[in-house]
């Protein structure tokens, strides 16, 4: 089963930003898929989703509590599943998830988002 990594989280003051990446071994792995997504999970709280991208229109989703922060992209020759997060807000403090799927079914193991006022 492909493994998932996530990289990039870290602690920034509000209004900061953090580019999250998740890679995998397998080439070309983020072009095979039909969708693909970025979760995040605060304890005590039911997980999120924060973006998803549909591979065969290139539309993306986002819920209103970020939308216009941030964005999810694909890099080809990265490899990389990478979420943009603009206007960072303490509210977005979470341990984020990059999934192979937009039911979060294959995750990685995470990386920390922490956002301090």
């Amino acid at each position: 089963q492909v493994q998932l990594v996530e990289s990039g989280g870290g602690s920034v003051q509000t209004g900061g930003s953090l580019r999250l990446s998740c890679t995998t071994s397998e080439r070309g792995y983020f072009y095979s898929l039909y969708c693909m997504a970025w979760y995040r999970r605060v304890p005590g709280k039911q997980r999120e989703a924060v973006a998803k991208l549909d591979s065969a229109t290139g539309q993306t989703y986002y819920p209103d509590a970020v939308k216009g922060r941030f964005t999810i992209s694909r890099d080809r020759a990265k490899n990389t599943l990478d979420l943009q997060m603009n206007m960072l807000k303490p509210d977005d403090t979470a341990m984020y998830f990059c999934a192979a799927d937009c039911s979060g079914e294959l995750t990685g193991q995470g990386t920390q988002v922490t956002v301090s006022s």
